[in-house]
């Protein structure tokens, strides 16, 4: 609980740093953050790489580690169908859509607006953030009271860059290939999913 609470409170921080443009405006136009993720996702890789039981693991679990995303997929497709029995808006095409991003904000909410409009692409793009925050945050309770594979499901298509440490410290090594696979499989399936339910 307390790792999750300063995650939540370095994002908080953060925002509202960014908010009072405490930092130069170079900073927020560069791409800082996407080289820190590179290295954190190095770092990443040297602990998986140097985990000579992880490899054999991954061999042992063959082609049931695709039940991951396909149950990643089916439990969204749950949440959202319950959403949209109790709320009427957004409408029906635009929410599957917005679910339809497993978390992949930055392209779900530039092909929803395109396809929609600005304002259902604005909350994809906030939903699809608050998955990753709210993953980020909850995944010790998640892997204690629902299963090392619960942060995983979670975090969508996060899962195979930035909730990945919290995944490899709360579920375990073990876990991080699949992790890392139910993240590829989502992000590949986003644009596809979210152009064919606004096709139908």
């Amino acid at each position: 609980m307390k790792a999750s609470l300063i995650i939540f409170s370095v994002f908080i921080a953060g925002l509202l740093a960014g908010i009072m443009h405490v930092f130069p405006e170079k900073l927020y136009l560069s791409e800082t953050s996407k080289y820190i993720l590179y290295i954190l996702m190095f770092l990443v890789g040297i602990s998986i790489g140097s985990d000579k039981h992880l490899w054999q693991q991954f061999r042992e679990m063959k082609f049931k580690i695709l039940l991951v995303p396909l149950a990643t997929i089916m439990g969204t497709g749950i949440g959202i169908s319950v959403y949209m029995m109790i709320f009427s808006f957004p409408q029906k095409t635009d929410s599957l859509a917005i679910s339809a991003g497993f978390g992949y904000y930055s392209l779900s909410s530039i092909m929803i607006s395109k396809v929609s409009n600005e304002t259902i692409g604005i909350i994809a793009l906030l939903a699809n953030i608050i998955r990753e925050i709210t993953t980020l945050i909850l995944a010790p309770l998640l892997a204690k009271y629902f299963g090392k594979l619960a942060p995983i499901a979670a975090g969508g298509a996060t899962t195979s860059d930035t909730t990945l440490p919290m995944i490899m410290k709360y579920s375990g090594k073990q876990y991080v290939l699949c992790a890392v696979l139910n993240g590829i499989i989502l992000t590949l399936l986003v644009p596809i999913l979210i152009a064919f339910i606004y096709s139908i």
